[in-house]
């Protein structure tokens, strides 16, 4: 009976110190699990950057904008010259063309250089005289270009509108006692240059008196005379 209680004893103790030793080979900690919360990643949105244009400050527009890896702005449209939206564009190669057809004619003699144009008042002199009225002559001093004239005695108008031609033509001034002041006046520049004329002037008995001539004179040049009756 005692054998018996023993083999029990050994056989109890036997099983429990294998199922310790099990026990402790096949065991594995479980870690906490993480209940924190996730940041997420902010992703930012693509930018389109528009294309940046150099701006061309060549006039000309043979002349080509310098290639640039530097490309800032669009090219300006604001104009601060006034522009008229009727103008014909012809007008500009048409203005091109008698600038150069007139430096042609000056330089080949046919047309007087504005440079040169008489732009001061010309005094002509003193005339006395007992006549009652002179008798003046006129005509184009230089080539027939549309030279245009006026007239005019102690400040009234005598002959409005001269028109210079190849010929002589004439007109009278009656004038009063004591000082007279005749003035022709240019009133406009030829096709071909300035203003020309040539005249010549004759008492009421066809006597000679005079004679002159103006050249290249601008537009509102005057030649003035001093008549003085006795």
């Amino acid at each position: 009976m005692k054998q018996f209680l023993f083999f029990i004893i050994i056989i109890g103790i036997a099983s429990k110190s294998f199922g310790q030793g099990d026990f402790s080979t096949k065991f594995k900690a479980i870690l906490p699990i993480d209940r924190s919360p996730k940041i997420k990643k902010v992703i930012p949105p693509e930018i389109d950057i528009p294309a940046i244009a150099t701006p061309n400050v060549f006039k000309s527009s043979e002349i080509k904008t310098p290639s640039s890896v530097l490309k800032i702005g669009e090219v300006s449209t604001i104009s601060m010259t006034p522009k008229n939206d009727f103008i014909n564009p012809g007008d500009v190669y048409m203005d091109k063309m008698e600038k150069d057809l007139g430096k042609t004619l000056v330089k080949e003699g046919l047309k007087e250089d504005s440079r040169l144009l008489v732009k001061i008042d010309v005094n002509f002199g003193e005339i006395r005289t007992k006549s009652k009225y002179f008798i003046i002559k006129f005509r184009d001093f230089g080539q027939i270009d549309g030279d245009l004239a006026r007239a005019s005695l102690n400040d009234a108008v005598v002959e409005d509108r001269l028109v210079m031609k190849d010929n002589y033509q004439q007109f009278k001034i009656f004038f009063k006692e004591g000082i007279n002041t005749f003035v022709i006046e240019a009133l406009n520049k030829g096709s071909l240059g300035g203003n020309t004329a040539e005249f010549q002037i004759y008492d009421a008995e066809g006597k000679f008196i005079k004679s002159d001539f103006w050249e290249n004179w601008d537009a509102g040049v005057k030649g003035k005379f001093l008549i003085i009756k006795e």
